[in-house]
């Protein structure tokens, strides 16, 4: 098996990895997959159910300009992020499946909402398209760093195939997290756009977030238990994925900012070892 990438940077290439994990499996998988914990359970899906129509959303937005590319490193760069997205969101296609089968209703609705996301892009123009992409990736790169770093975290997972299919998953939006953004940067996306972009992406995170969730929980008749639901939130808001998110988030709105300014080389190296080397936990769900 060929050797992943070590760094992400203008002279890195994100390394694309075919996968197959196997949800349900040997085990079924339990309703609230996430610890028993009702919210975790909903937000996860929430977020999985989003990322097949995301991900192909940022796929278009940067082929829209891959005529304007001339650096060869970063065509090369795009191609992978390309890769990688595709196999993302086709691996949550099948969690997503078995999530519905769950009892996960808005999933099916979330998750197939392919048309109404195209018809949004035709109504932005591309720069601003390719804006959303750019601060979206800075989003999964902060969660995929948090995910990656804390221990907490990872034993919030409680489903180990979920666990390991958001490990892969944070490792591959660590490897191309500054792609969207040079793509950006290359054909003169303008500055002020940028950053405009993310100051509406930043305000209204936690609101849509919120709300996304509490209508999952609302669509799951199974969940509606009113005092360990509060509890359960309380416990999210004061915990190690929400902590101290959005002061992470805020760096993208200065001016000059560049996703590698976050220095997460040692991470993405420890984890590309973890997941991928000789020894990696993953290496048998690579097909």
């Amino acid at each position: 098996m060929t050797s992943s990438v070590q760094h992400t940077g203008a002279g890195s290439y994100p390394k694309v990895r075919r996968m197959k994990f196997r949800f349900g499996q040997p085990e079924p998988m339990t309703k609230y997959y996430a610890g028993d914990d009702i919210v975790l359970s909903h937000l996860v899906a929430l977020l999985s159910a989003v990322f097949p129509p995301g991900e192909e959303s940022f796929i278009r937005s940067v082929r829209r300009f891959a005529d304007q590319i001339t650096d060869p490193v970063l065509k090369k760069r795009v191609a992978a992020f390309i890769g990688q997205e595709a196999v993302h969101g086709q691996q949550h296609g099948k969690l997503n499946e078995q999530l519905f089968a769950l009892g996960y209703p808005l999933q099916q609705v979330v998750s197939r909402q392919h048309r109404l996301v195209q018809q949004a892009e035709r109504l932005a123009p591309p720069a601003a398209h390719l804006a959303v992409t750019a601060a979206a990736e800075h989003y999964t790169a902060v969660l995929a760093a948090r995910v990656l770093s804390s221990s907490e975290i990872q034993s919030l997972a409680g489903d180990p195939e979920v666990r390991n299919l958001l490990n892969w998953h944070a490792l591959e939006e660590l490897e191309h997290k500054s792609v969207a953004f040079d793509v950006y940067r290359a054909v003169d996306g303008p500055e002020w756009l940028r950053i405009a972009v993310m100051s509406v992406l930043y305000a209204f995170t936690i609101p849509v977030v919120g709300l996304g969730v509490l209508a999952s929980i609302v669509a799951d008749p199974a969940a509606w238990r009113p005092v360990t639901v509060a509890r359960q939130t309380y416990r999210l808001a004061r915990g190690p994925i929400v902590r101290g998110l959005l002061s992470e988030i805020q760096v993208y709105l200065k001016p000059g900012f560049h996703p590698d300014d976050v220095d997460t080389a040692a991470l993405l190296r420890q984890w590309q070892n973890e997941l991928f080397g000789a020894q990696g936990a993953l290496v048998d769900r690579v097909r």
